[in-house]
C-alpha cells in the first residue's frame, strides 16, 4: 500500500508534541515561532540525496538519523541551542513501512535533543531529504569561523576519519552497511558513518571558549581551511597530534589512517580554535563530557592550511559537490 501526499503528513505529524514556544506547527501554510527575549535566531538547511550522501541500500532509520544529524552538526558548531526544523520530502513512493522506520531514526535524535518538527513538504521524485534546522544562540556569542586570532590554538574533537574508512570499506565491498558487523572495530566505523552524533553539548560548553569553529563534514583540513580564510590567516596542523582511533588504525594502517582523518568528510566533530589560556578549562569540558579534544596544531599569520608531516601535505582540500 502506497500513502497519498496527506497520508504521509499525517503519519509524519503524528510523531510530534505540541510545545509553547511554537504558536502554529503543522498543518498551515508556516509555522509561527516564539523566540525567546536576548536570544540571536540560528539557521542552517542540508540536502540528503540518496547514492551521493549515502549508499542506496542505506536503511530508512539511518537515513532518517544521518538526515537531522548533519543539520544539528551545523547549530553545535555555532554554540546554538537546537529547537525547530523542518522536513522536505521527496520518495519514489510513500510506502508507510518505509515511513514509519524513517521517522523512528528522525524522532530518536530530534526528541533526544528537544527539536520539534514544525513544517515541511512532500513531493514525488528520486530520494532526496532536505532539512532546516533553528536553534538560539545568545545575542553576540555565536561560534564563528572569521574569529579564528593569531596564536590560537587548534582543536578537533573526537577521532575524525572513521565514517570517511567506513565509506570506503563499503565501496570495496568490504562493509554492509545494512546490518551490525561482528568485529568490533568495523561495526564502531559503520555507526559512525551511518549514526554520526552531533556535538552538541560540545558547541554549548564552547561558549565563551572558542574563538572559531566549524563542523567536520567535507573534511578536517578543508573546514579548518574554511576557517583559515574567514578569519585571514593560516593554520598550521601537526600530522602526529591528530588523535587517530585504533579501529581506523587496524583498519587503514597509520598512513591511510591519516589521510582519512584529514580529508574525509562526514565525521561531524567539531573544529575549533581558542587561546591557550583556555587549555584547562577545555580539558574539563572534555572530562565533563566524556569526549575526546584534542590540540592539533597553532594560527598563525599568514593565508591557507598546512600539514606538517603529513606526505600528501599540499592536498588539503576535501569533498566538493560539481567538481568531478
Amino acid at each position: 500500500m502506497s500513502l497519498d501526499e496527506f497520508g504521509l503528513i499525517e503519519r509524519i505529524a503524528a510523531r510530534t508534541r505540541a510545545r509553547a514556544d511554537i504558536a502554529l506547527g503543522i498543518g498551515d501554510d508556516a509555522a509561527l515561532l516564539q523566540l525567546p527575549p536576548g536570544q540571536q535566531l540560528v539557521v542552517t538547511a542540508d540536502t540528503l540525496n540518496a547514492g551521493v550522501h549515502f549508499p542506496p541500500e542505506t536503511l530508512p532509520a539511518d537515513i532518517g538519523w544521518k538526515a537531522l544529524a548533519v543539520n544539528l552538526s551545523d547549530l553545535a558548531a555555532m554554540g546554538a541551542q537546537p529547537a525547530w526544523c523542518t522536513l522536505a520530502l521527496s520518495l519514489p513512493e510513500a510506502d508507510p513501512d518505509w515511513i514509519e522506520a524513517f521517522a523512528d531514526g528522525f524522532f530518536a535524535l530530534a526528541d533526544a535533543h528537544g527539536i520539534a518538527l514544525i513544517g515541511g513538504d512532500t513531493t514525488r521524485g528520486p530520494l532526496s531529504i532536505s532539512i532546516t534546522a533553528m536553534g538560539w544562540v545568545p545575542a553576540g556569542q555565536a561560534l564563528r569561523r572569521d574569529a579564528a586570532r593569531v596564536g590560537d590554538d587548534v582543536w578537533v574533537s573526537g577521532h575524525p576519519g572513521e565514517a570517511a574508512a567506513a565509506l570506503q570499506l563499503w565501496q570495496q565491498g568490504g562493509l554492509d552497511v545494512r546490518a551490525a558487523a561482528v568485529d568490533g572495530d568495523l561495526e564502531r566505523l559503520r555507526q559512525r558513518l551511518q549514526r554520526p552524533a552531533p556535538r552538541l553539548q560540545l558547541g554549548l560548553a564552547l561558549r565563551g571558549l572558542a574563538h572559531a569553529a566549524a563542523d567536520v563534514s567535507d573534511g578536517l583540513l578543508a573546514d579548518l581551511g574554511h576557517i583559515a580564510s574567514r578569519s585571514g590567516v593560516e593554520a598550521v596542523v601537526k600530522g602526529e597530534a591528530v588523535p587517530l582511533s585504533s579501529a581506523l588504525r587496524r583498519a587503514f594502517g597509520a598512513a591511510a589512517a591519516l589521510d582519512c582523518a584529514l580529508r574525509g568528510g562526514d565525521d561531524y566533530e567539531l573544529c575549533f580554535t581558542a587561546a591557550p589560556e583556555q587549555r584547562l578549562a577545555l580539558e574539563a569540558v572534555a572530562s565533563r563530557l566524556a569526549l575526546p579534544l584534542t590540540r592539533i596544531g597553532v594560527i598563525v599569520a599568514g593565508q591557507g592550511v598546512r600539514c606538517e608531516g603529513d606526505a600528501n601535505g599540499a592536498r588539503a582540500s576535501g569533498y566538493r559537490h560539481f567538481t568531478g
